[in-house]
C-alpha cells in the first residue's frame, strides 16, 4: 500500500515522504495513529509541487546570500573604540560591535556570523570572515580606531 507520511517515522521516513508499506502495518499503525494518509493521485502531485516549491526557494535564498556575500566581501570596517595610550584597547571589539559596523554601512548581519581568528585587543587593522551559509563567506577587513 501507498502512504505519504504526515509525520517523522523512526525507521520509515521522513514528513511528505511516499512510500510503499504492507497493508498490515500501514491499517494497524501508520493510518490509526495519524502518521499517514492513504497516497491519492492528487495528494502525490501536492507533495511534488511543494518539493518543487521548497526546492525553487532555496535556490532564491542561495541566490541572495551569494549576491550579499560579493557585495560584502573585501569591504573595510572602521569601529571606534576607547583604547590607552600605548593603542591597547578597553576590553576587546566584539562581534556584536563588528555587526553594528556593517549596519551602518548597510549590511545586515547576524552577530554570530562573524568570526575573526583572534580577539581584537589592540588598535590596527585585522581580517574577519562573516560566513552566511555552508561555503558562502565573505572576507572582510577591520580597522580598529581610538576614540
Amino acid at each position: 500500500m501507498k502512504v505519504i507520511l504526515k509525520a517523522d517515522v523512526k525507521g520509515s521516513g521522513k514528513k511528505g515522504e511516499i512510500l510503499e508499506v504492507s497493508d498490515g502495518y500501514a491499517k494497524n499503525f501508520l493510518l490509526k495513529k495519524g502518521l499517514a494518509e492513504i497516497a491519492t493521485a492528487s495528494g502525490i502531485n501536492e507533495i511534488e509541487q511543494k518539493k518543487r516549491a521548497d526546492e525553487f526557494h532555496r535556490a532564491e535564498y542561495v541566490k541572495a546570500q551569494k549576491e550579499l556575500c560579493a557585495k560584502l566581501n573585501g569591504t573595510k570596517v572602521t569601529v571606534p573604540i576607547r583604547a590607552g595610550e600605548n593603542g591597547k584597547v578597553f576590553g576587546s571589539v566584539t562581534n556584536e560591535k563588528i555587526a553594528a559596523a556593517l549596519q551602518e554601512l548597510g549590511f545586515t548581519v547576524d552577530k554570530k556570523r562573524v568570526s575573526t581568528k583572534e580577539p581584537l585587543k589592540n588598535v590596527g587593522e585585522y581580517d574577519a570572515e562573516v560566513r552566511f551559509m555552508e561555503g558562502v563567506t565573505a572576507k572582510i577587513r577591520i580597522a580598529v580606531v581610538p576614540v
